[in-house]
C-alpha cells in the first residue's frame, strides 16, 4: 500500500516526537502493509515552518536510517501546506513540495474549523496552473461537517479528497465516522491515508479501512482507492465517480 500523508519525520511538527518513535511508526506502517510513504510535515500552519530543502534533507536522512535498521519502507519528501495568501508565490519560489515529482498534486490543509473565503479562488488559480489540490481530512473539518456543500463544490470543481483511515474506522468517534462514511458513499473521497502521528488515534489502520470499504462498498471501490493512491504518487489522473450532494440532516452528528 501507498500512504500519501504521514508525520513520521522526528521533532519537526506535531507528529513524531523522536527518532525512536519515527522508527516504531515506520515498522507499524510496514506491519499494516504500507511499502511507500510520503513525509508530509505541516508547513505554514501558523505554528510550523518546514521549507522544501529541509524536508528533502531530513527525508533522505530518515531513509538512510530505515535502510540501516532494515525496515522495508520507502519514504519520499512532501508537505502538508496550510492554505495561505502567499501560496502561489511560494510555488513560484520553488519552496513547495508535491506528492509527485511532476508537481501535479498538492496536499492542502484548511483550519480545523474553517474554510477561508478566499479558498475557492486560490484553488481555481492552482488548478489553472495544472495543479490538483488534495484536501486533507475534510471529515474532521467542522465547517464542512456543518455545510457539506462546501466539500461537494470543491470536488465538483476537480479537487481530490483524502480521508484519514482512523476516521473511517471510528477511532475519532461516531460523528466523524459517520461523516466519513457519508463522504465515501457520496463519491466525495478518493483515497485513504494514515495521517500518522506519534499520538493516540493517529496510527496505521489503512488495511482495516480498506477492508471496511470493500465490505461496505464493494471490492471495486477498494481497488479504486488503491489505484488512486498510486496514480497520485505517479502524477497521473485519478479515477473519479460522479459526486453526489449530501442531504444534511438537522444536526451534523447524526450522519
Amino acid at each position: 500500500m501507498i500512504d500519501l500523508h504521514s508525520h513520521l519525520l522526528p521533532e519537526i511538527d506535531d507528529g513524531s516526537t523522536s527518532l525512536q518513535a519515527s522508527l516504531s511508526l515506520a515498522q507499524e506502517a510496514v506491519n499494516n502493509g504500507v511499502t511507500i510513504a510520503l513525509m508530509t510535515p505541516h508547513h505554514k500552519n501558523g505554528r510550523y515552518l518546514n521549507p522544501k530543502t529541509e524536508v528533502v534533507r531530513l527525508t533522505e536522512q530518515f531513509q538512510k536510517t530505515l535502510d540501516f535498521k532494515k525496515i522495508p519502507l520507502k519514504v519520499f519528501p512532501s508537505q502538508e501546506v496550510r492554505i495561505n495568501g502567499d501560496l502561489l508565490q511560494d510555488i513560484d519560489n520553488n519552496d513547495i513540495l508535491f506528492a509527485d515529482e511532476s508537481d501535479k498534486y498538492l496536499l492542502l490543509e484548511f483550519p480545523d474549523d474553517d474554510v477561508p473565503v478566499f479558498s475557492g479562488n486560490m484553488i481555481f488559480n492552482l488548478m489553472q496552473r495544472g495543479i490538483n489540490v488534495q484536501i486533507t481530512h475534510p471529515e474532521r473539518n467542522t465547517k464542512m461537517m456543518a455545510q457539506p456543500d462546501i466539500l461537494f463544490n470543491l470536488i465538483e470543481k476537480g479537487a481530490v479528497a483524502q480521508i484519514t483511515a482512523s476516521s473511517y474506522v471510528g477511532l475519532f468517534g461516531k460523528p466523524i465516522r459517520r461523516f466519513s462514511e457519508t463522504i465515501v458513499s457520496h463519491n466525495l473521497a478518493h483515497v485513504f491515508v494514515s495521517d500518522a502521528h506519534d499520538l493516540p488515534k493517529r496510527h496505521y489502520v489503512l488495511h482495516e479501512a480498506l477492508d471496511k470499504l470493500s465490505n461496505t462498498m464493494g471490492r471495486a471501490y477498494k481497488d479504486l482507492f488503491e489505484a488512486n493512491a498510486e496514480a497520485i504518487l505517479d502524477g497521473k489522473s485519478i479515477k473519479r465517480l460522479p459526486p453526489k450532494k449530501i442531504v444534511k440532516r438537522r444536526f451534523f452528528n447524526t450522519f
